[in-house]
């Protein structure tokens, strides 16, 4: 099969890891493109990946257009078989393009998007995945009529587990993007009113806010026990995975939630906000999101007893299944 994949950028990020996963298992048995803005995972991609470099990230109808007409010329030379987006940019693409080639296509849905215009491409799609129900129940009036499945966010198989042991300190770990719907400006708040107690934070990821969050960090006097590491790769998470007491999740909004899925597998300990697609793979104990009261609450209640937000492992995919479900899939709407 030749596969088309287009991400806005290939950066940190769960969509990104989650196409990353799909690649590095499809390459061994499928032609693969990736047309992307570029970024830092292209280095971890398969040497027989193909990659072509389009804009794909401006809501723009002029970029837009350019890089369907782009991708449609070069199909003469790939004759893809079917186009897998990621993104609400990308499924503008996609559509442009599928209407100049009559390529099939599909798009994995990853986030709870704001619902207007933007997504009218999907209707037009030839598949939808939603990586949770909840995804699947907001989407769901822009959803096309037949070809939807829900497949939850594959892990790869841990190969080291949490082995933090009782210590007097508390390791607290955040891993996400700096923006604000990821919530770390409430966790941190919340830590802010438990400096009685012995804790420390560690906090994975670049974005928008990290000069904001910095200040806030700086303000409430945290300095000696807040440590900003920037982006890692994912051996070296996995690494601050095994090594910490607690993985902190205080989003605002998911469409499911990687670290947490990567956490869990690893068996460390996780507090979460209760989302409605963390209900799915949570038997309780998830907090408000939002609330720095109820956030201050959880942790005291971590440091003082170690209860946690209770994750159910047996609802998490590995990367294998996640991509057997999608081979399926494509071989559906290829029919």
């Amino acid at each position: 099969m030749k596969i088309l994949y287009i991400i806005p950028e290939f950066n940190e990020g769960g969509a990104e890891y989650h196409l990353l996963n799909l690649i590095q298992v499809f390459a061994a048995r499928h032609e693969i493109t990736l047309a992307t803005n570029g970024g830092t995972l292209e280095s971890l991609l398969p040497e027989n990946v193909k990659i072509i470099h389009v804009e794909s990230a401006r809501k723009n109808i002029f970029t837009i257009i350019y890089a369907a007409v782009k991708l449609a010329r070069l199909n003469k030379k790939f004759c893809w078989d079917i186009i897998h987006v990621h993104s609400r940019v990308p499924a503008w693409v996609a559509w442009l393009l599928s209407s100049l080639t009559g390529i099939k296509w599909l798009m994995t849905a990853h986030a709870l998007y704001s619902l207007n215009l933007g997504l009218t491409p999907l209707k037009h799609a030839d598949g939808i995945i939603c990586v949770s129900e909840s995804v699947k129940t907001h989407l769901q009036k822009y959803l096309p009529d037949k070809n939807v499945k829900i497949i939850y966010n594959g892990i790869n198989q841990p190969e080291i587990f949490n082995n933090s042991s009782q210590e007097s300190t508390i390791k607290f770990l955040f891993v996400g993007r700096l923006t604000g719907i990821k919530g770390l400006d409430i966790a941190i708040k919340a830590l802010a009113r438990l400096v009685k107690y012995k804790w420390t934070l560690d906090i994975i990821g670049e974005g928008s806010k990290r000069e904001e969050l910095y200040n806030l960090v700086k303000n409430l006097n945290l300095s000696d026990r807040v440590t900003f590491h920037g982006a890692k790769s994912k051996s070296q998470v996995n690494l601050f995975m095994s090594k910490s007491s607690c993985l902190l999740f205080p989003s605002l909004s998911e469409g499911m939630g990687l670290s947490v899925l990567e956490a869990a597998s690893m068996r460390l300990p996780v507090i979460a906000s209760d989302l409605p697609a963390l209900r799915e793979i949570s038997e309780g104990g998830l907090v408000k999101a939002g609330d720095v009261d109820e956030w201050q609450e959880a942790i005291k209640n971590f440091i003082e007893s170690r209860k946690a937000s209770q994750i159910d492992s047996t609802k998490i995919l590995l990367v294998n299944e996640m991509t057997c479900l999608t081979e399926k899939f494509y071989l559906i709407i290829l029919e």
